[in-house]
């Protein structure tokens, strides 16, 4: 296949605002990463200068094993390349290749309340998950704070749902700036349709902890089968009974993969086809949709080297970003040699 990548990458624009986002490798990428995130990220690398971490750091919460850690990271990146992030048009990085986030979250841990980090709705529902109660779980925030504002990005993509996780990264950079002076800015959304979208079950959000997910990039007879296992209207008991689209996760779906899929809520609502027959249609529309992008995530991946020249080349490129934020850092905090007189 050839990949290639720019012998010098270009620098991030100064002409356009930055905008991060990080993405976690926990697993094969689903319908609700793809629709609720990977959608934008593809739109959002042509409108801002784009850096998208792969944040193994934060994995770590609930990932112990190194071998599995690399492997996730490794197929994640496969994932976004093939769903359309471009490395001429975007920055991928992988967290841990930049010490300095740990470093930034050191540095704002010192200025953090632990209350602000024990009210936080992800951390209760992690503990209510079983993930191990570790000091790592309770400063996941923090560390997401300095990864946004180590790039001084200014804006970070969310649905509006997410809002209020984004204002505790603006609350530490208020708590931050108001310590050692105006260093970074305040984080804004960049709000996105990104659907809320419900997983096999029909009750909860689509997501790996709760088993429920349809990965985008499995073999068609895999998708074709977890699509026919889906929930449907649970009022709908026979063929005949008239279906209600509105609460149909099935019929809900058809609404990102095709054009007329009112037509489709209308067989539903008059019972002129029945559930089989809307998922059967959902199935074959979700692997041809994806069809190009598996066979993109294969040829990728028959090239070993490539993810990890990607994840070089977009270190290299953010480099000075991060040395010029640290720099302006430990001269405000104290840390580093002393500065000679002039």
């Amino acid at each position: 296949m050839g990949q290639t990548l720019e012998e010098s990458p270009k620098a991030p624009s100064a002409t356009r605002e930055r905008v991060f986002s990080g993405i976690q490798p926990s697993g094969a990428s689903h319908l609700g990463n793809y629709l609720g995130a990977q959608v934008n990220y593809v739109a959002l690398q042509d409108r801002y200068d784009a850096i998208y971490g792969i944040v193994d750091l934060h994995a770590l919460t609930t990932i112990h094993d190194g071998d599995t850690l690399r492997s996730l990271t490794h197929d994640m990146v496969l994932d976004l390349l093939a769903v359309g992030l471009d490395p001429a048009r975007c920055t991928l990085i992988r967290q841990s290749d930049i010490p300095e986030h740990a470093e930034l979250c050191w540095l704002f841990d010192t200025v953090v309340p632990v209350s602000w980090l024990e009210r936080t709705p992800t951390y209760k529902e992690k503990r209510e998950q079983g993930v191990d109660n570790s000091n790592a779980l309770l400063s996941y925030p923090v560390l997401q704070a300095a990864d946004i504002v180590i790039y001084k990005a200014t804006k970070v993509p969310v649905g509006k749902d997410q809002a209020p996780h984004l204002e505790l990264s603006r609350e530490i950079v208020r708590a931050f700036n108001h310590r050692y002076g105006p260093i970074f800015p305040e984080p804004q959304p960049v709000f996105t349709e990104a659907p809320v979208v419900i997983g096999t079950d029909g009750a909860r959000k689509m997501s790996k902890s709760a088993g429920n997910t349809i990965p985008i990039f499995a073999a068609p007879d895999e998708i074709r089968r977890l699509v026919m296992s889906m929930v449907t209207d649970p009022l709908r008991i026979r063929r005949t009974d008239p279906g209600r689209p509105e609460v149909c996760n099935v019929c809900q779906l058809h609404r990102f993969f095709g054009d007329d899929f009112e037509s489709i809520w209308d067989g539903e609502r008059s019972a002129r086809t029945g559930c089989v027959d809307t998922k059967k249609l959902l199935a074959e529309r979700i692997i041809e949709r994806f069809r190009p992008m598996r066979e993109r995530r294969e040829q990728l991946a028959a090239e070993p080297d490539y993810v990890e020249e990607v994840l070089r080349a977009g270190a290299e490129k953010v480099r000075p970003i991060v040395e010029a934020t640290m720099a302006e850092v430990r001269a405000a905090v104290g840390t580093g040699p002393r500065r000679a007189a002039r």
